[in-house]
């Protein structure tokens, strides 16, 4: 689902004082939300995504976003978007894994292709963006990695058993990273609660897409998650923020 947004001007798009951030998983929801508000607030944005129509959208309102497509399950093009990024702009401040699916089925009616879509986007996808900016962080003396998780990180209902697995391991991935960095890499988990996006659409399941449609009653605009991605980066250096968790106030 698409929202309008006030094109971003090249004026405020200047980098002089801004960071070089890399956003997977660009094209809609909380990937677009952060990478417009980033350019807004002066960062030059490299981001990337499977839909290049979408991808040209996005270029087309906010000119000065580098726009590139991207399949995050393929290691070599994961690779070939940071080592880009590194060579048109000379460094990668943070990287924004945010690409991920959510095709929410029970066990029993064994959508496993589905669940292994799951699985490569949101967990390999995930390594596959560390295992490509890390080096360069770590070159460079630095850097700030930011997982989109999930509030099913956290809890798991009827139908998310697959889907909540990937995105606890995709927090105990990104726990795991923050441990292993030296200091001067920083790492943040941002889990959202119910957001207005697409990844519902996915679903295939009818008991699923019904239960979808109670649990998505209350949601809130994926520029609420990047604005708390935005808090995150912002801070200083010797401030590393964690983990948040941001939901709707009626979420229980």
């Amino acid at each position: 689902m698409f929202h309008p947004v006030v094109p971003v001007s090249v004026d405020a798009m200047t980098t002089s004082n801004g960071k070089v951030v890399l956003v997977t998983g660009a094209s809609s929801g909380i990937g677009r939300a952060t990478a417009l508000r980033l350019a807004r607030e002066g960062h030059q944005l490299v981001v990337g995504a499977r839909r290049e129509d979408r991808l040209a959208e996005l270029a087309a309102t906010a000119p000065g976003v580098d726009v590139r497509r991207l399949d995050v399950t393929d290691r070599e093009d994961v690779a070939a978007f940071v080592d880009g990024a590194v060579a048109d702009h000379g460094r990668v401040d943070v990287l924004v894994n945010n690409a991920g699916v959510m095709p929410l089925s029970r066990l029993d009616s064994l959508h496993v292709d589905e669940w292994d879509r799951m699985i490569d986007v949101n967990v390999r996808g995930l390594l596959h963006g560390i295992a490509a900016a890390l080096p360069h962080f770590q070159r460079q003396g630095g850097g700030h990695f930011v997982t989109v998780a999930s509030i099913g990180a956290h809890q798991v209902v009827p139908t998310s058993a697959v889907y909540s697995g990937t995105k606890y391991a995709a927090w105990a991935i990104t726990e795991g990273l923050r441990q292993e960095c030296d200091p001067s890499i920083r790492v943040t988990t941002v889990s959202p609660g119910v957001v207005e996006s697409e990844l519902a659409d996915t679903i295939t399941e009818a008991g699923a897409q019904e239960a979808m449609r109670t649990y998505r009653a209350n949601t809130i605009p994926p520029d609420s998650i990047a604005a708390a991605i935005s808090y995150a980066i912002s801070q200083p250096p010797e401030v590393d923020v964690n983990e948040l968790i941001i939901r709707p106030a009626r979420q229980r």
